[in-house]
């Protein structure tokens, strides 16, 4: 009879492990996945920024060479998935820009390590290239608008409409022309807390006036202070209400 028992306890013991062990199978996947997803969005984004290393644009001007590292923050996202974390009162970081913009790669690896320093292991990426609307003067000086948005990106002037600069434009006589709406810049760096935007910084020093200039170290601890300001507010939420 003890032995009896024994097997069943047994033939129990075998069963119990063998379900906790198929628990842990049958999720592995999806965490797996779920890594899968974040570590190819950062491969993605090294890969993407760092192939202009050293080529020249359209002007003959070089491109900054930038290190990116392969743990880097940078999850891609839509328009419609920012709007939509932010319906839901989600806290986060976005970065608006796109991979030519040398005002972009004069500040990435700064939000880089700004964001490493901050242990912020994500900040979402918006490529806004090709999204954005055009405005261009008339031969009245009036702003035109020449290019539509998308959807997408209107939504997006919407949600973040408070942090927003105007969009203007310059004349032949360095007069500026409003053309009545907000505009994302590149780069944005924006900090949303609980589905709203708080604060926003453009990252690039006050001192730096050409975009592919060299970067002294004044430059780079403003870049820094500047990112920093912005970022800590999803950290302490005391410190969104502080100037930065």
């Amino acid at each position: 009879m003890k032995k009896k028992i024994c097997i069943i306890a047994a033939v129990i013991v075998v069963i119990v492990v063998a379900v906790i062990i198929g628990v842990k199978v049958f999720n592995k996947p999806d965490e797996d996945e779920k890594n899968k997803v974040v570590n190819t969005d950062a491969i993605k984004f090294k890969n993407e920024y760092e192939e202009l290393n050293g080529k020249e644009n359209e002007s003959g001007k070089k491109y900054r060479k930038v290190s990116i590292p392969e743990d880097n923050p940078f999850v891609y996202a839509t328009p419609e998935e920012i709007v939509k974390m932010m319906e839901d009162k989600e806290t986060f970081a976005v970065y608006f820009g796109f991979k030519s913009c040398p005002w972009c790669r004069s500040v990435l690896e700064t939000l880089t390590s700004v964001a490493k320093e901050l242990n912020i292991k994500k900040i979402y990426y918006v490529d806004i290239l090709d999204i954005r609307d055009t405005y261009e003067l008339n031969s009245k000086g009036k702003a035109e608008r020449t290019k539509e948005g998308t959807e997408g990106y209107y939504d997006l002037l919407e949600a973040f409409e408070d942090v927003l600069s105007d969009y203007t434009l310059t004349d032949s006589k360095g007069k500026t022309v409003k053309t009545g709406e907000k505009r994302i810049y590149a780069p944005n760096i924006v900090s949303v807390v609980e589905g709203v935007a708080n604060k926003l910084t453009e990252g690039t020093s006050s001192k730096q006036t050409d975009a592919y200039m060299e970067l002294t170290d004044e430059m780079l601890k403003e870049s820094h202070k500047q990112i920093k300001c912005t970022l800590e507010c999803l950290k302490e939420k005391d410190s969104c209400s502080l100037a930065c």
